[in-house]
């Protein structure tokens, strides 16, 4: 898809902590695969990054099936982070991103401190292609719920600290599910964090009218979806308002143009695009096409310019 709005009436260009990027729109880490899944709908350069599934420094199996539900404004999932380890990610995925001229940022996680600092470490000797690390902090459906990092704000900071061995710019991806949202986001600023992605998924439950018990192998899993847009807009304006000097990419519920734009109003410096993309693939695309086209519509000539200009 090309985006209809011409590069010379429309500055699209965003920045991200120390990163420029030549759009606003990208992927969301666990939507879209992690390597060219995308690559039949469009063009993957043309997107501001790729944002990979989240890679462990090992091969994870994930969660028993079923482990995705459809609700009514969204879906619910426990995928349980399913990944082939960030090495075999290297190896396998990484290249044929590279050359289809994709910016990627690779996410991690893992059960402990020390698995964190294991995924950043093997991260370390990847291209140039590979522009940040998205540290995700934020992972609901972890079996007892003990890798949810980001309710705490010092083991996050701990974890910001250990991943600096990547050498590349990181980004912290945090929970909507505490409290403590404000007080988690400035620590790992002060830890390392160039930049926040707000938000992940809403710890939710679905029961199946059948068998009457979870729906989902795991029990609960995490909502996402149209229904969480309001809340990832709220987190988004919340932290910005008190940590204005924090870069934000938001995420969550972003199916159009106008979705996108309410985040950047809220204080988002990018978007990620992640459900819609299982109802269309070329979501990512439409949602920058719309953006582009509303944007030049309202008269505005820099998409970096709506960043916290909610009034």
């Amino acid at each position: 898809m090309t985006v209809r709005v011409g590069a010379g009436s429309l500055d699209r260009s965003v920045k991200v902590g120390s990163l420029t990027f030549t759009n606003p729109v990208m992927t969301a880490s666990g939507t879209s695969g992690h390597g060219c899944e995308l690559m039949p709908y469009g063009d993957l350069g043309s997107l501001g990054a790729i944002v990979v599934k989240s890679l462990a420094p090992y091969a994870w199996a994930g969660n028993p099936a079923p482990r995705v539900h459809p609700t009514p404004q969204g879906m619910i999932n426990a995928v349980g982070l399913q990944g082939p380890g960030a090495l075999a990610w290297l190896r396998d995925d990484l290249p044929a991103l590279a050359d289809a001229g994709a910016r990627v940022v690779a996410s991690i996680w893992g059960r402990s401190v020390a698995d964190y600092a294991v995924a950043a470490e093997q991260l370390a000797g990847a291209g140039p292609e590979v522009v940040a690390v998205e540290v995700n902090l934020s992972c609901p459906n972890l079996e007892g719920r003990r890798g949810i990092f980001a309710h705490d704000a010092e083991l996050s900071a701990q974890v910001m600290q250990v991943t600096d061995v990547c050498g590349r710019p990181r980004w912290a991806k945090l929970s909507p599910n505490t409290d403590r949202l404000i007080e988690v986001a400035d620590a790992v600023h002060h830890a390392g964090a160039e930049a926040v992605t707000l938000i992940n998924t809403v710890l939710g439950l679905v029961i199946d009218p059948t068998t009457l018990g979870p729906a989902l192998g795991n029990g609960g899993g995490g909502l996402s979806g149209r229904a969480i847009h309001p809340v990832a807009v709220r987190a988004v304006f919340d932290v910005h308002q008190a940590l204005p000097g924090l870069p934000i990419v938001g995420v969550g519920g972003v199916a159009s143009g106008w979705d996108a734009a309410e985040l950047m109003l809220a204080g988002a410096s990018a978007v990620q695009v992640g459900t819609a993309t299982f109802a269309d693939p070329r979501a990512p695309w439409k949602v920058l096409d719309e953006l582009c086209s509303w944007a030049a519509r309202e008269g505005i000539d820099s998409l970096s310019g709506l960043t916290g200009s909610c009034r």
